[in-house]
């Protein structure tokens, strides 16, 4: 009878516990970003950090190495990417108005044709200078800064030290995660330790498994779409390219966003279908990559989440706690399935179930 009251108040307390951090992580969402985005930064480096480590170095310069070392690799793709990207989306910005005429001269009269679809309901000029606009704003970063200066300085200032506490956020966890993984081990009930401590290492071996795995294949694959659609020529491919390989997150995705504008714009720069099958081949070949060689040996079956799953996941975590939201879904939903995982083995265990066989 005692240790059932026992197992019941230790239950009570977990529930609690998870309540509470759920209530924190709710009304806190607006100033979490820069601690979670530092605190997966020195997730994903803690394992470099071990190895230097291992070749006799202290903690504190390993962690110097590894923070240095990311800061210049950052700095340098910034550097790289930033006027190529800039001069890309300048190019987009001249696409974009012949893609709309396309559309008004080509696609609309189709659909009203065969579909009874009025022309009128889609409004083309306003469509049209939204676009521009927009695309144009974007192709200037120092345009955006400035305006950024005079009409939201605050709002401004904010992100800035949102973008210099990340680092910093990232280093002290380094440093401290040996004592950081500890304390959260020493929160667990003494009985119940064991148990926690197999689940939080499974719950590391998925998000291991998605986080690096993942990084690493959104990087190979958007630079492989950005590569061949910028050796068949196609002015925007690097765009393109950054485009299909950020939103691969989501299975499917990527590939239909990417093939969908690289069509278009090919379409619009050499308007020869030629052109368009040579990119249809760029996405074919990178997708075959991705699917039979990249999913395979980089992730596997470790995560074990359906593509549907995956798909509302990052829904559900963007409509309740918006952009913290969607960058907290699929680890989350990650670590659920592992918690699920064990419930359902306890359950088979259980009295419950072995009553109704």
């Amino acid at each position: 009878m005692k240790k059932d009251i026992y197992m019941q108040s230790n239950q009570l307390l977990i529930l609690a516990g998870i309540g509470i951090v759920g209530s924190l992580i709710y009304f806190l969402s607006p100033i979490l970003t820069p601690f979670l985005v530092g605190t997966l930064l020195a997730y994903l480096t803690e394992p470099l950090v071990k190895k230097l480590i291992q070749l006799r170095l202290s903690r504190k310069m390993s962690v110097s190495i590894v923070f240095l070392a990311l800061f210049f690799m950052l700095s340098l793709l910034i550097l790289l990417l930033i006027p190529v990207m800039g001069k890309q989306m300048d190019t987009l910005s001249v696409i974009i108005p012949k893609v709309i005429e396309w559309l008004q001269d080509t696609i609309l009269p189709w659909l009203k044709d065969n579909f009874g679809i009025d022309e009128g309901m889609i409004s083309i000029p306003t469509l049209k200078a939204v676009l521009s606009d927009n695309l144009g704003k974007a192709s200037s970063a120092a345009d955006w800064m400035v305006k950024a200066v005079v009409h939201s300085g605050a709002a401004l200032l904010e992100w800035i030290f949102y973008i210099i506490l990340i680092p910093v956020v990232m280093f002290y966890l380094l440093c401290d995660w040996v004592q950081f993984v500890k304390g959260i081990r020493n929160l667990f009930p003494r009985d119940l330790e064991p148990a926690f401590t197999k689940i939080m290492n499974e719950c590391d071996e998925v998000l291991s498994a998605f986080f690096r795995g993942q990084l690493i294949v959104m990087v190979v694959v958007g630079t492989l779409y950005a590569t061949g659609l910028t050796i068949i020529g196609l002015q925007v491919g690097l765009v393109v390219g950054v485009i299909a390989g950020i939103v691969s997150i989501v299975p499917y995705l990527g590939f239909i966003v990417g093939i969908t504008i690289a069509t278009i714009a090919a379409l619009v720069q050499f308007g020869s279908f030629s052109s368009v099958l040579l990119v249809w081949l760029v996405f074919v070949v990178v997708h075959v990559i991705e699917n039979i060689f990249l999913l395979p040996n980089l992730m596997g079956n470790r995560i074990g989440l359906h593509p549907v799953a995956v798909i509302f996941a990052i829904l559900a975590g963007g409509c309740l706690f918006g952009f913290l939201g969607v960058l907290l879904a699929l680890p989350v939903a990650s670590v659920i399935m592992v918690c699920i995982r064990h419930l359902h083995h306890q359950y088979r265990k259980s009295n419950l179930y072995k009553a109704s066989e």
